[in-house]
């Protein structure tokens, strides 16, 4: 598998497969956050597409949230903001795409991770795709996955991962609240899976589905304006003294 991260999207009777990848367990810069959000959108307006695939490379992480290296380097609040409207973008992107998104959880899943996960249309995992909200242990708080989260799994199972911060859940406890709809025990089922799904789902009315995502996201037509609210609220407490420190532990783990 090679080194550099990457955002790739293959293409292939009419399915969009979206893929993701830093060698840091999945971690997502800003730059691969960027390339990640413009590929959902060029997804959503292909024409020749049909269904969506989001995924991450590699094995057992899925995807380990945000870059301590850059949370660590950030400055000032509008540094900070402008990092996670990031993460704001992609689930907006992910949210307004006119073509269903079917994610693939192989393996664990951490803040931001759970955030993409909760922003797919209809998600599926693997056994070890254990998940956490750690952001209130680094002193800042899932502010802008927060609503992704608890529109998927209620507001009583999101705050139960934002304050239990430090503690994993199992991916069945994930399915039980809603994040995840089918648990495999391989990635090998995962995949049968997933291969028979994708192609159930192309074979329906493209405009039937269309229609059903509309009726999905009802009601988050102001995300915009809200993940934006909630990037400046993260971007501000990533600068305090408590998660500068935080920060720098988890990085020396």
């Amino acid at each position: 598998m090679s080194a550099a991260p990457y955002v790739k999207t293959e293409l292939a009777n009419r399915l969009a497969t979206i893929t993701f990848f830093h060698p840091a367990h999945n971690s997502l810069p800003g730059h691969v956050l960027a390339d990640l959000a413009k590929a959902i959108r060029e997804a959503g307006e292909n024409p020749e597409v049909g269904l969506v695939v989001l995924q991450s490379a590699g094995d057992r992480t899925f995807c380990a949230g945000a870059s301590f290296d850059e949370l660590i380097a950030i400055e000032n609040s509008d540094e900070g903001k402008r990092f996670f409207m990031g993460f704001a973008r992609v689930i907006n992107a992910l949210r307004s795409c006119p073509k269903i998104v079917v994610g693939r959880v192989q393996g664990k899943a951490v803040g931001g991770g759970v955030g993409l996960a909760a922003a797919t249309d209809y998600c599926m995992a693997t056994r070890y795709a254990s998940i956490k909200l750690s952001e209130l242990a680094v002193g800042i708080g899932p502010f802008v996955v927060g609503p992704a989260i608890e529109r998927k799994m209620g507001l009583s199972a999101m705050s139960q991962l934002a304050l239990n911060a430090t503690e994993w859940r199992t991916a069945q406890w994930a399915k039980e609240h809603g994040l995840f709809a089918e648990v495999f025990d391989s990635t090998e089922q995962l995949d049968a899976y997933l291969e028979d799904f994708t192609q159930r789902l192309l074979s329906f009315n493209p405009e039937a589905l269309s229609e059903l995502k509309k009726t999905f996201w009802l009601g988050t037509e102001h995300w915009d304006e809200l993940l934006e609210e909630r990037a400046a609220t993260s971007g501000r407490l990533v600068l305090s003294a408590f998660a500068k420190s935080a920060i720098e532990r988890f990085k020396k783990r």
